[in-house]
């Protein structure tokens, strides 16, 4: 009986020190020390991972912020102050058209035409910016007609066309009725060139192949009662002179068949250089 006790005793120790062996290699791992095997070899400590609780970028939640509306595009600027060429000569001559403009066209965006501009802006609730946008064109469009030749150069500033076969010898005033200009030409050469003004058709201008025959400084017309500085006279009555009603009206108005010039600066010198005996040639 003795034997046998003893030997489930020495059974049930064995038991208890397996158990306490598993349970100090189990701690052995969860707290990461190296554990030392029965065979006395030394191995690696098992790695356990741990999730973090705090969210990746990735699984962040989208923004619910709508996205901004885009910025409001600026009016497209046409012509604006500084600006020179025919279009403005069209603007100027519409905007005569509605009397927001008495001087021109002169083809350049001056400080008259940008207040023009301005005033019709704000008499029609647009921005008053003086720059002609989109908007204001098509506004003054609406309110106007197509402007002819001679609205647009109405004070004059028109291209001289191709002078006259008879122009190209000698010393001549040659004078077009179809671009309403005037070439002062030595031997084919233009010295001075000048818009002109012609008579009405009650009383034209007469045309062909002439001689200046009298010049007179201050001449002042017994027949009109009218001021001819300047004159050149190349057929009966009719001369080539200053006109100060040309220089304020434009082709608004006509002369009484002479050849009308509005730059007084430009005939005192073809005056000064003009001889009696010298050529006029009047054409189309």
């Amino acid at each position: 009986m003795r034997i046998g006790d003893t030997g489930k005793v020495r059974t049930r120790g064995k038991g208890r020190s397996t158990a306490v062996l598993a349970a100090g290699a189990t701690l052995t791992v969860l707290c990461g020390c190296t554990v030392q095997a029965s065979d006395g070899e030394r191995h690696s400590p098992v790695h356990i991972e741990v999730p973090s609780g705090a969210p990746s970028v990735k699984s962040a939640p989208p923004d619910d912020k709508p996205p901004s509306a885009p910025a409001a595009a600026a009016p497209v600027v046409l012509w604006q102050s500084g600006d020179t060429g025919r279009d403005v000569r069209e603007l100027q001559a519409r905007l005569r058209q509605v009397a927001w403009l008495f001087d021109g066209p002169t083809g350049i965006y001056d400080d008259l035409t940008e207040r023009a501009v301005k005033g019709f802006q704000g008499k029609r609730g647009l921005p008053e910016t003086g720059r002609t946008d989109q908007a204001t064109w098509d506004r003054l469009l609406k309110m106007t007609r197509e402007p002819g030749m001679w609205d647009l150069y109405l004070m004059g500033g028109q291209p001289a066309d191709a002078p006259d076969a008879r122009c190209l010898t000698g010393r001549v005033l040659c004078i077009s009725k179809t671009s309403r200009t005037l070439r002062w030409m030595v031997d084919g050469r233009t010295v001075v060139e000048v818009p002109v003004r012609f008579g009405s058709q009650y009383t034209p201008t007469r045309e062909g192949e002439f001689t200046v025959y009298w010049k007179s400084r201050n001449h002042v017309s017994t027949l009109y009662d009218s001021a001819m500085p300047y004159a050149m006279f190349f057929s009966g009555g009719q001369a080539v002179h200053y006109s100060s009603d040309f220089a304020a009206r434009g082709y608004a108005g006509a002369s009484h068949g002479c050849v009308n010039v509005s730059d007084e600066r430009a005939i005192a010198l073809m005056f000064a250089e003009v001889q009696n005996g010298d050529k006029v040639v009047v054409h189309w």
